[in-house]
């Protein structure tokens, strides 16, 4: 199949000038399995907006927390987190959304003994794909006990925590999410992490921000216009198609045609040396 061809080609020419222009190469400073998954989850939940002012404000964040991102967190003190993270913004979230992060990270923590465990409450192999399994595993993170960040009548209103975990149940997208899951779940291939065993690469949703949500319409890979779930399980299931054991192992290499490369359907400068022209065209 002629897209399959191109796609593993492209999939090949990934690279780490693309790593260093992506919030996942926060995760690969770390080299203990146990800080890769605490900074990714940490990484994944700020991938939102400029790419460059992601990077800067991680870039903040991980200065803080020191050489152990899982040993900064089990040690995590709401009170001394609110001094270290005092005027800390990122669009929507504060210091304080961050600080309630970092505690119900920890519960993760002392209760499962690491965020896949969390996660594995909410999973079932059987399912089709991690549809549920992102809808409890949000819901129980908006319903944890944050007192000690927000005090005892909960988040409040004016709080962007609950922004941190959309749900696949209210149509969201649920970009992040889904890119957090691609890098601890997918084999370890120089990019993705190939931590957590108990989720099949199989059962991944791709991950859709505006560069997928273009770029899958320009290969055919969908025919809806919104980015929502519906969206990303089309797309996921038409590159299930390709490779039904690990239909997202192309997200990283077609998301950063547009971050890294710049394609946007419309320079033809860069349309004629881009290796996905010729599918593109035909979609088109």
């Amino acid at each position: 199949m002629e897209l399959k061809k191109i796609l593993d080609a492209l999939y090949e020419t990934r690279s780490q000038t693309h790593l260093a222009n992506d919030p996942l190469s926060f995760c690969h400073r770390y080299r203990a399995p146990e800080d890769r998954e605490v900074a990714g989850l940490i990484a994944a939940l700020f991938a939102y907006g400029n790419v460059k002012i992601i990077l800067r404000n991680l870039e903040k964040i991980f200065s803080v927390m020191g050489p152990s991102p899982r040993l900064y967190v089990e040690r995590f003190d709401p009170g001394r987190g609110s001094k270290d993270f005092t005027g800390f913004k990122h669009r929507f979230n504060d210091g304080r959304d961050l600080c309630a992060l970092l505690l119900a990270c920890q519960t993760m923590l002392r209760e499962e003994g690491s965020v896949e465990g969390w996660m594995l409450r909410f999973h079932d192999e059987k399912r089709e794909d991690v549809t549920e399994t992102l809808a409890g595993f949000s819901d129980s993170l908006k319903g944890m006990d944050l007192a000690a960040v927000f005090g005892a009548e909960g988040v409040p209103e004016d709080s962007y925590f609950p922004f941190f975990f959309p749900s696949p149940a209210s149509g969201s997208a649920c970009k992040r999410l889904c890119m957090y899951l691609r890098w601890m779940v997918r084999p370890d291939d120089g990019i993705d992490l190939g931590l957590w065993k108990g989720i099949s690469p199989a059962k991944l949703v791709i991950p859709v921000d505006a560069h997928i949500q273009r770029i899958g319409k320009f290969l055919g890979l969908t025919t809806r216009k919104q980015a929502d779930w519906r969206m990303a399980r089309e797309i996921t299931a038409s590159l299930r198609h390709l490779d039904p054991a690990d239909p997202v192992k192309y997200d990283f290499s077609i998301c950063h045609l547009g971050i890294s490369e710049g394609c946007d359907g419309k320079d033809i400068a860069k349309c004629l040396v881009c290796p996905i022209t010729d599918v593109c065209a035909k979609s088109t």
